[in-house]
């Protein structure tokens, strides 16, 4: 049989494979350098080279706390010059025991100290980090509106795991039936493109009417939240599988089940990790305005709890605790993304 390459030698041929590993050889040892990885041939545009680089992700974080610090320090402030007042004084205070923003205030106060000092953000616009930690221990230690910040950091993250969970329950096979089945997809076509466009928080009084006050109607409105992102999550993943690989698939004798979870679905999970990312960011902004109306406990009413009292220190503590969060969330489902679809981008 002649050679695809034009020799008289088959692809069986022991000289033949010789020289490609000989060759093999050859370009392993002139490909080794500062990477293990292989040299690759196209950089740009080729998304499996992309990678989160750690150190890059500290300088962003420096340079976001580096700001905080610059446009809350109060610069020039007097450090033991100002006379605490005695309602301090009395329960044992020093100058050095008062907060940023109290300190602040006392300066305001005197004449000669208000003009001494200069700071981009007062403590009535956003509180310092040094405010701010001290009421992390704070909450951490005695809590706010009857609960600490773990009670209500657990209540609002069960609440997000239940409505993600019941989303995703309902949301993913209504979207792999729309991509599957054209009945399916006329029938759910409507409702979907009706509600999907719907903002969560607009239904917020009706769902109030029709469940009442309390933990169903947050749960509720996130699974309203999530369902749509997974329905088309899930309906495009199912479209995006290669034609090719369902036809091989069936033509070495495979079902209608075994073409489902063996191609489609492996095949459709970058776009549903895709839908996950995007349904967490929604329920989380989702959550916070349900329970800053109704709910006893969970950090958005920790939030609604404090503004009355211009509590921005226990406002900014919730918004940090949730963004913590949703970067927790979303690294656990990039490492399972990781481990379930190694080959996206390389196809």
């Amino acid at each position: 049989m002649t050679s695809p390459l034009g020799g008289g030698g088959g692809v069986n041929d022991a000289a033949s494979l010789d020289m490609v590993g000989n060759t093999g050889l050859l370009s392993g040892l002139f490909k080794r350098g500062s990477s293990n990885n292989q040299r690759k041939t196209v950089t740009f545009g080729d998304s499996s080279a992309v990678r989160s680089i750690p150190f890059w992700s500290v300088v962003s974080l420096i340079l976001l706390v580096g700001f905080w610090f610059l446009a809350t320090h109060a610069w020039g402030l007097p450090s033991e010059e100002i006379a605490v007042p005695d309602a301090l004084a009395e329960d044992g205070l020093t100058y050095g025991d008062l907060s940023d923003k109290q300190r602040i205030s006392i300066c305001n106060q005197s004449d000669s100290c208000a003009s001494s000092f200069s700071q981009l953000l007062g403590p009535l616009t956003f509180p310092s980090i040094r405010d701010t930690w001290n009421t992390f221990g704070e909450l951490n230690d005695t809590g706010f509106k009857d609960n600490t910040l773990w009670g209500h950091t657990k209540a609002s993250l069960w609440r997000v795991v239940r409505g993600m969970f019941w989303g995703s329950l309902i949301g993913i096979p209504v979207g792999f039936a729309m991509g599957l089945s054209s009945r399916a997809r006329g029938f759910f076509d409507t409702p979907v493109e009706m509600f999907r466009p719907i903002p969560p928080l607009a239904l917020l009084p009706l769902f109030i009417l029709i469940f009442g006050i309390g933990d169903g109607t947050a749960v509720r409105l996130l699974i309203f939240a999530s369902v749509w992102i997974m329905i088309i999550a899930a309906r495009s993943g199912v479209q995006a599988a290669s034609l090719s690989k369902i036809r091989a698939a069936y033509s070495l004798g495979a079902s209608k089940r075994q073409v489902l979870f063996r191609v489609l679905l492996p095949n459709a999970l970058p776009e549903l990790f895709t839908g996950f990312r995007v349904a967490v960011g929604v329920s989380w902004g989702t959550l916070v305005a349900a329970e800053l109306v109704g709910a006893q406990e969970g950090l958005g009413a920790m939030i609604f709890a404090a503004r009355p009292f211009l509590r921005l220190d226990v406002v900014v503590v919730g918004i940090i605790v949730i963004a913590v969060l949703g970067v927790i969330m979303d690294i656990i489902l990039r490492f399972l993304e990781s481990r379930l679809i190694p080959w996206r981008g390389k196809g």
